[in-house]
This record gives C-alpha cells, structure tokens and sequence, in this order.
C-alpha cells in the first residue's frame, strides 16, 4: 500500500499525503509536472479532500472470492508472503479511493460504484476544473484512516488549491477531466492497486 499523505507528489506521482507538516509540489519532487510552479501543502489541507474521497469499502480481486482461505500450501490465491489475494475490503473508517468507477463480481454476486464516480460526474462523463471544485467541496468528509486527524466539524476547505492540484494531476494537461481518466490515473498513481491509500 502507498502512503498518501500530503505529498502531491505521490497521488501525483496525486494528492500522495505522507505524514509531514508541509510539503513543497514542484520542480524537485514530480516526475509528472517538472516545470509546476512549486505548491506548499499542508497536510490538513490534503486529509480535508482525502476524507471526501475516501470510502470504507473497495472491490480488489475477483478471483480472491474463489478461495476457500484454509491456508493451502499449494493455492494458487496466496500470495508469496502468505497472505491472500482479497475479493473485497472493508475498514471501520474511509481507507481507499477506488481506481475503478463501478466493479461487479458476478461469482459472489457484489458490486460497488464508488462515490467519486456518482458524486463528481453527476452531470456526464466529464467535468471541467470548476466543476470538479464545486462538486468535491460539496462531497461529504469523513475521519479518514491515516493522515492527521481531522473532525468532520473542522474539515471545511477555504481554499481549494489542493482541490484545483489534484485535477491538474488527475486530467494530465487536458481541459476536462473523464471518468476513465480518473480511475486509470488513481490505479497509476497506486502503482497498479485498486486503490490510493493515505
């Protein structure tokens, strides 16, 4: 799992909020914006966007559900640390952003359409920067698992350049942001998970 901490430079390289008073988004630490003009983040800014993103459930390997977890020595569903490749997750507290805007497994009868996906594209398969601000500050926040802790009482966002950042990382220098965009540069940015972890 990634860190996501406020360092856009890892939920860029997006919101990657790692665990430090301030980070500096720039010239020396993105690969994906060498010439940005460089950005301090706090990371209370970055948790107050984190906790609209993030959700307690997620949908990871299909084939993890055909396991009938019994500690095989032979499974092909374990991993090589032995542990085991997981259907579904679930947390007490919003832990992921989805990579995928809807995921259905028919073998065990689950399906999840992750709230980035009906909350921000309301209107259509795309969004312009002013929409995608607008929607998100409308969306509602919750503690997230990891970052600093933040109530929801004080999570209101009065700037919203983590907001305007995170859409620049997201869309990749095009004008409007798509639901296939954002779900393909979520699992990039989680180096191929299913999801972008604090």
């Amino acid at each position: 799992s990634y860190l996501l901490g406020v360092s856009l430079y890892i939920f860029s390289s997006a919101l990657a909020f790692a665990p430090r008073n301030s980070v500096i988004i720039g010239r020396s630490t993105s690969q994906l914006y060498a010439d940005a003009t460089d950005v301090t983040i706090d990371p209370k800014e970055a948790v107050k966007v984190f906790g609209r993103l993030a959700e307690k459930y997620i949908m990871l390997d299909a084939s993890g559900g055909m396991c009938c977890y019994s500690a095989c020595s032979d499974c092909e569903y374990r991993l090589p640390g032995g542990g085991y490749r997981m259907a579904d997750q679930s947390s007490a507290r919003p832990k992921w952003i989805p990579s995928y805007d809807e995921r259905a497994f028919e073998s065990s009868g689950k399906e999840h359409t992750s709230k980035w996906s009906t909350e921000i594209f309301t209107t259509g398969p795309a969004v312009t920067k002013e929409e995608f601000v607008s929607r998100l500050l409308d969306m509602e926040f919750a503690p997230p698992l990891g970052g600093p802790y933040m109530s929801k009482s004080s999570a209101g966002i009065d700037d919203v350049v983590v907001i305007e950042r995170l859409f620049d990382i997201l869309c990749d220098g095009k004008e409007k942001l798509t639901k296939h965009r954002m779900g393909t540069k979520i699992k990039e940015l989680a180096g191929g998970d299913e999801g972008l972890v604090w």
